[in-house]
């Protein structure tokens, strides 16, 4: 979260995302991110809420990661 002194002056809107990887979900979050900075701007930070996967004949086959993402509203 950020710190208080940085959200004292500003108004953030908090949007959900799903990233996903079949490599990890370091790279799933990192997706998710990457992604949404195409079209959201000013993102600040992130928590990470639910964390899935899929198992396929006993091994981690993909990483599903939702996200909560804040930026700052435009003034």
């Amino acid at each position: 979260m950020p710190d208080i002194t940085e959200m004292r002056d500003h108004v953030y809107k908090i949007l959900e995302l799903v990233g996903s990887s079949e490599k990890s979900i370091e790279d799933a979050i990192q997706n998710a991110v990457t992604r949404a900075s195409k079209t959201i701007r000013d993102m600040k930070w992130f928590e990470v809420m639910q964390t899935r996967g899929h198992i396929e004949n006993g091994s981690v086959r993909h990483y599903q990661v939702t996200l909560k993402v804040g930026f700052t509203l435009e003034k």
